[in-house]
């Protein structure tokens, strides 16, 4: 069985690394985009089977980016909302599930897993 990949979409280096770190070491391949702008590219070129996003971040918001990409054909992989911002879960209604900053790994892991295994 091949390894899952995990795209990380957050302008935040310490959370990218934090969560590139706890993705590799619980056996997952990650890909990052530091903004919106650039995850739609990092999209294509990694077709990756999940993906966290942040929403607030500079050159493009999270909800932006999803609606972009949610209009590309075929579009179906699952999201992460992981974001300080309060109402998050209205931003991207379609969004798997959702985390404040700060969230606890094990319950991210475990919506991580349910998710791909599912």
């Amino acid at each position: 069985m091949s390894q899952k990949k995990i795209m990380i979409v957050d302008d935040d280096p310490a959370i990218t690394r934090y969560l590139d770190v706890l993705f590799r070491d619980n056996g997952f391949v990650t890909c990052i985009a530091g903004d919106g702008r650039s995850a739609m590219d990092v999209f294509r070129a990694e077709a990756p089977d999940l993906i966290t996003l942040d929403l607030e971040m500079p050159e493009e918001w999270g909800p932006r980016f999803f609606r972009k990409l949610s209009k590309t054909r075929g579009f179906a992989t699952p999201v992460i909302v992981i974001s300080g911002l309060s109402g998050r879960q209205y931003s991207i209604p379609k969004a798997d599930a959702f985390f404040a900053k700060p969230f606890d790994k094990d319950e991210l892991l475990a919506a991580v897993n349910g998710i791909l295994k599912g």
